[in-house]
C-alpha cells in the first residue's frame, strides 16, 4: 500500500509540475514579448501590452488546468493548495510536494522562456536590471519608482488580489453550487485570472501564486540577474508574493467557507442551482 500510494503522490506532482510549467511557459513568455522584445522592435507596443499580458496569463492558467486537473485537481498555486487543506480536507501531507513540484515547474519553465529569449533580453537589457526583471519575477509598481508603491503597499494588493483569487475558485468548482458546465471550469478560471490582472495589476503585478513568483526569482538570479531579491528600492522584496498570497488566500477560502459554503444546500436535498421561493 505504501509503494501504490507513493506512486499516486508522484503522479499528482508530476501532473502539478507540468500543469505549473505550461502556465508560466506563458506568463514569463507573454511579458518577456512585451516588455523585452516590444522594447526593440517596436517602442509603441506593437508586440502587445497590458491586456495581451492578462489575457496571456489567463490561457496559461486555463491551459495548465487543463494538462493537471484530471490526475492533481490543478492546484497549480500553493496559496491554492494549503486553503484547500484548510477548508476542504485535502490532505495536508501532500501540501508540501505539492508546493515543491508547483515551484520547480515554475522555475523550469523561467529556465526556458530565459533561454529561449537569451538575445533580446541581453539587447534589451544589457545589465539584467529591474527593466527586464519583471520577465520573470514581480516587484512593487511593477519596477516603476514612480508609482510610490513600496513592499507593504505590494502586500496588501497581494492579500486582496489572491483572496479574490481562492473565493472565486471555492465558487466555481463547489458542486453544490453552481458549477460550469460541460469541463468549463478550467476557462472560468483561466478568465478569473484576467479580470485579477486587469483590476489589480499596478500594485504588485498579480503574482497571486508563491510558486510563480518565487521558481521564476530563482532562475533569473541563477541566470544573471544579481538584484533578483530586492525591489527597485533597495529592500528584500521576494517574501512579499510568497506571505501576502499565502495568507490571501485562507481569507478568501475562509469567507467563501463561512459566507457562503456552509449555507448551500446539501447534494440530497436541493438541486444545485436552484432559485428559492417562498414556501407556500
Amino acid at each position: 500500500m505504501k509503494e501504490a500510494g507513493g506512486s499516486q503522490l508522484f503522479r499528482e506532482m508530476a501532473a502539478e509540475f507540468a500543469g505549473t510549467m505550461v502556465l508560466l511557459l506563458f506568463g514569463a513568455g507573454v511579458v518577456a514579448q512585451v516588455i523585452a522584445g516590444g522594447a526593440l522592435t517596436d517602442p509603441k507596443g506593437g508586440l502587445g501590452n497590458h491586456d495581451s499580458i492578462s489575457w496571456a496569463w489567463g490561457l496559461g492558467v486555463t491551459l495548465g488546468v487543463y494538462v493537471a486537473a484530471r490526475l492533481s485537481g490543478a492546484h497549480l498555486n500553493p496559496a491554492v493548495t494549503v486553503a484547500l487543506a484548510t477548508f476542504q480536507g485535502f490532505p495536508w501531507a501532500k501540501v508540501a510536494p505539492y508546493a515543491l513540484a508547483q515551484t520547480v515547474g515554475a522555475f523550469v519553465a523561467a529556465l526556458l522562456v530565459r533561454w529561449n529569449y537569451t538575445e533580446v533580453l541581453a539587447r534589451a537589457d544589457p545589465e539584467h536590471s529591474f527593466a527586464t526583471q519583471i520577465v520573470f519575477s514581480t516587484l512593487p509598481g511593477n519596477g516603476s519608482t514612480t508609482a510610490g508603491v513600496h513592499e507593504w503597499g505590494a502586500f496588501r494588493d497581494q492579500v486582496i488580489g489572491t483572496a479574490l483569487l481562492v473565493l472565486l475558485i471555492f465558487a466555481i468548482t463547489d458542486a453544490l453550487n453552481t458549477p460550469p458546465g460541460a469541463n468549463l471550469a478550467p476557462f472560468v478560471i483561466g478568465l478569473v485570472v484576467v479580470a485579477i490582472g486587469m483590476a489589480f495589476g499596478t500594485n504588485a503585478g498579480y503574482a497571486i501564486n508563491p510558486a510563480r513568483d518565487f521558481g521564476p526569482r530563482l532562475a533569473s538570479f541563477l541566470t544573471g540577474y544579481r538584484t533578483a531579491w530586492r525591489d527597485q528600492w533597495g529592500n528584500l522584496y521576494f517574501w512579499v508574493p510568497i506571505v501576502g498570497p499565502l495568507i490571501g488566500g485562507l481569507i478568501g477560502g475562509c469567507f467563501y467557507k463561512y459566507v457562503i459554503g456552509n449555507f448551500l444546500p446539501s447534494a440530497t436535498s436541493e438541486p444545485p442551482g436552484r432559485v428559492p421561493t417562498p414556501e407556500a
